[in-house]
């Protein structure tokens, strides 16, 4: 016996051909912005890999030199006992030469040029061995800060590198291996190695760790009861508002 099918008619409302519109403007939305946050994140990342190449760069031209330097220089002698008019007569040979050692100061910043002409001011180095983390410390300039932040780690404020005080070092929280990234995995009795442009290296032991928000400055203070401290800063892993600290004081042998 044959089945007869039969089918009920379908009629296109204007409220369903809005709806399906919608649905159709939705869906090209969500595309387009999958797309920008995925050029985004690219993008980021580049910028990122490519700053991260700059700092290792920075630290490899550093130059590490001792606080003074002894220059040696030739320094001519005229026998001013000589007859008068006869002493501008002297033969070269018979002129003593002497050597006299002067000391040239090493300025506490040291210029380093970056392969796109870029100047940078070091002042000293981070090392940090449980994290893997070793970058150059930059001097810290309020006109230019934020784009220094994205070079390096960078000196917020206090006292510089192995000097009597709190020296308070920022850097970014990336959320990767970068930078300050893996800062709030630091624990108690890590240790902080900070080497100025001088030579000097002083480890410090991390004796604190704790969150606080962005305008909470107290970790800054240079009460140090005469001690070297270092302060470093950086974001916590979930908010750009809050802050990781970690204190940590000259370890003594």
């Amino acid at each position: 016996m044959n089945q007869i099918l039969v089918c009920e008619k379908l009629y296109v409302t204007p409220a369903l051909k809005k709806k399906k519109k919608m649905f159709k403007a939705e869906f090209f939305l969500s595309i387009a912005a999958l797309i920008g946050l995925s050029t985004y994140g690219i993008c980021s990342a580049y910028d990122r890999n490519k700053n991260e190449a700059v700092s290792k760069e920075i630290l490899q031209a550093m130059q590490i030199q001792p606080e003074k330097v002894e220059v040696e220089e030739e320094v001519i002698v005229l026998d001013l006992n000589a007859p008068n008019g006869e002493a501008e007569k002297v033969n070269l040979d018979e002129i003593e030469k002497v050597v006299v050692t002067r000391e040239i100061e090493i300025p506490e910043e040291q210029k380093v040029t970056a392969r796109d002409g870029t100047i940078y001011y070091t002042i000293g180095q981070i090392y940090i061995p449980s994290i893997n983390c070793q970058y150059p410390i930059l001097s810290s300039e309020t006109e230019n800060y934020d784009t220094l932040l994205k070079i390096a780690p960078v000196k917020f404020h206090g006292a510089n590198p192995n000097e009597v005080g709190n020296f308070c070092i920022v850097g970014h929280n990336y959320r990767n291996s970068q930078f300050f990234s893996k800062v709030p995995k630091l624990e108690n009795g890590d240790i902080i190695e900070i080497t100025d442009t001088f030579g000097k290296m002083v480890q410090y032991e991390v004796y604190d760790k704790y969150v606080t928000v962005d305008t909470d400055t107290s970790c800054t203070t240079q009460k140090t009861n005469g001690r070297r401290e270092v302060t470093l800063i950086t974001c916590t892993d979930a908010s750009d508002e809050h802050r990781v600290i970690v204190k940590a004081k000259e370890k003594i042998s």
